[in-house]
This record gives structure tokens, sequence and C-alpha cells, in this order.
């Protein structure tokens, strides 16, 4: 198992620059934003499409200073009923695995997206309550009516160009649970799988490492190593569905408003929780047939980007080196 970065969070380096940090920290392997909610600072994914001399270059800067690449992150509402950015969306979507492809990598990153209501309207609808009926049927409508028949045309997309897609269940999006990746697969085939990232599973008040389980063997293609801390006191007030943005400007940026204040923020590992559960958590993944990368996503609004990094690699690394699917050695 490897340490990893999503470089985005460098954003302010160029991608020669941005490598030659990571590689100086010990990181072993990168995640590249392609687009969407990405900003893109690292990839141009038209470029890498067209010019197979960028591509050459580009796998050449990652080999040469002992680097992989673990996945491209298109992230995004893939499915926004607002018409130009549910275009735009795809379109990164699409070009991206198609990139991939043709960069011989095998994983991409993204999310399920979240359609409208049948009025057309252009703003997101992500049902989350059962109890009215309209609730249920909006709900199954999204699924049968767009969900199911963009993700089996992605699916076959991606699968024709041996790449796997690996879905971050994330809250606002259609995808957010085990069950709802479940189906999704079941829709869209086994080349679907999670880039588990806990942090947006514990304040939804799920277990990871039963997640783990629970999509099996090989069911886990990508993970993202971001921690949650809960308010305990906030958490019993007010619940984990806290619709209080935790700031006006990127944690990159230094925007630290509401992250005192909220049920739960985002924290570098080990902020959230202990190293004895993460232990647990790189045991457990490898005890599922996961060896792959643990990238770093740093979103943490309280500690500063390249302090965090080298936090979560200085904690990361005895475990990764110690961890084993049989325990802790």
């Amino acid at each position: 198992m490897k340490i990893g970065l999503f470089t985005d969070v460098l954003q302010d380096l160029s991608f020669a620059d941005a490598l030659d940090w990571a590689a100086g920290q010990g990181i072993e392997a990168v995640e590249i934003g392609a687009g969407n909610f990405s900003n893109a600072p690292h990839c141009d994914v038209d470029r890498l499409l067209n010019d197979a001399d960028a591509r050459a270059r580009f796998k050449d800067a990652i080999e040469s200073r002992g680097l992989t690449l673990s996945a491209l992150n298109c992230n995004g509402n893939l499915l926004d009923p607002h018409p130009e950015r549910g275009k735009k969306s795809q379109g990164t979507f699409f070009k991206t695995v198609e990139a991939a492809n043709r960069l011989g990598l095998d994983t991409i990153v993204t999310m399920s997206g979240c359609p409208g209501d049948p009025t057309g309207g252009e703003y997101p609808n992500w049902v989350t309550c059962a109890w009215q009926r309209e609730f249920v049927e909006l709900g199954e409508r999204q699924w049968a009516e767009v969900i199911e028949p963009f993700w089996k045309k992605a699916g076959r997309f991606a699968a024709d160009r041996g790449v796997k897609i690996a879905i971050e269940m994330h809250p606002g999006q259609s995808v957010y649970n085990t069950r709802c990746l479940l189906r999704l697969r079941d829709v869209a085939g086994p080349g679907i799988g999670a880039n588990l990232d806990p942090s947006h599973l514990f304040w939804q008040g799920m277990d990871p490492l039963v997640v783990v389980r629970a999509l099996g063997r090989n069911g886990v293609f990508h993970v993202h190593a971001k921690d949650t801390w809960i308010d305990p006191q906030e958490m019993a007030l007010n619940g984990g569905l806290d619709t209080r943005p935790p700031s006006v400007s990127p944690p990159h940026a230094g925007g630290t408003k509401g992250a005192g204040e909220r049920s739960w923020t985002f924290r570098t590992v080990g902020y959230g929780h202990g190293a004895a559960w993460w232990r647990d958590f790189v045991s457990t993944l490898r005890l599922m047939g996961y060896d792959g990368v643990l990238s770093i996503e740093h979103e943490d609004r309280l500690m500063g980007s390249r302090e965090g990094i080298v936090k979560s690699v200085e904690f990361l690394r005895p475990i990764v080196l110690k961890t084993t699917a049989e325990g802790w050695i």
C-alpha cells in the first residue's frame, strides 16, 4: 500500500513543482484533478486526450520522480439539471475516461451526480427523507429516468476502455451511502466501485470498516485519506445534516469560518480519529483485497495545506508499514 496525494491542494505550484514537493515529502503516488469540481491546475485533459507527446511528458514527469499515478479525478455533478453545467460535467467525465485509457491508467475518481425534479428546474434535488410519498416518488423517478440511463451508458463506455470508475459516496449526490453504491453497481456493472473516503461517512453515522466489508473483496478501487472531527455537543443538538456552510473561502485560502460552530469539520488524518482506528481501517482494506493508494486529500480548515500533508505522511507511514490484513505487527 502506498501513501499518495491529491495534488489540487498544491494549486499554487506548477505541475513540476508540485511533483517535486510531493516526492520530497516521501509521497509515493499522485492523484491528479481533471476538471469539474477540481480546478485542474496540474492537468489539461484535452491535451492529454489529443496529444501523444503531451501524454508522454505527463507520465515521464510523474515517473521520473519515482511517483506513480493512482487516478485522474473528475468529481462533479454529472447529472446536474442545469443544461450548461450538466453538459460540461458529463463532457469532462467522458474525456477523463478516454484520457485514462490512453495513459494506460485503469482508475478514475468521480461522483454519481444528482438530478433535479421532473418539473425541469435547474437545481439538483437531493432526496434523503422517505416519510412523504412525494419524496419517494421523486427519488425513484430520478433513478429510473436519469441515473440508470446515464450510468448504463457510462459504465459501458468505461468498461470498453478498461477503466474502472471509483465513485465517491458523497452527501448531495445520488450515491452517498453503501446501499446506493451497490444499487449503482447493479445498474452499471462491476466496473463501478468505491473511492472510499471515510470523512464523508463519519458524519452520516456510518462505520467505514463495516462499509469496506459490505462492498466485498475488490469493491474498493481507490481511497482518500481524510478525517472528520465530530463535535459531540453540536451533533447531539443539531445532528449531522448541518447546512451551515463551513466557510466563505476554501481551506487552501485560509478559510476557517464555521469550523468551530458546525456539528463536524474535516480534519487532517489523526485529528478526528486516532492511530488505532486508522490501523483497523488499513487492515480491513487489505483484508478485503485493497493494496493500492491512500491518497491524502487536505481539506482541513484549521491547518495549512503543507503542514497538513506533512503531518498526514508522518502519521500514515508507520501504520502502512506495520499493518497487515492479519492485524498490527
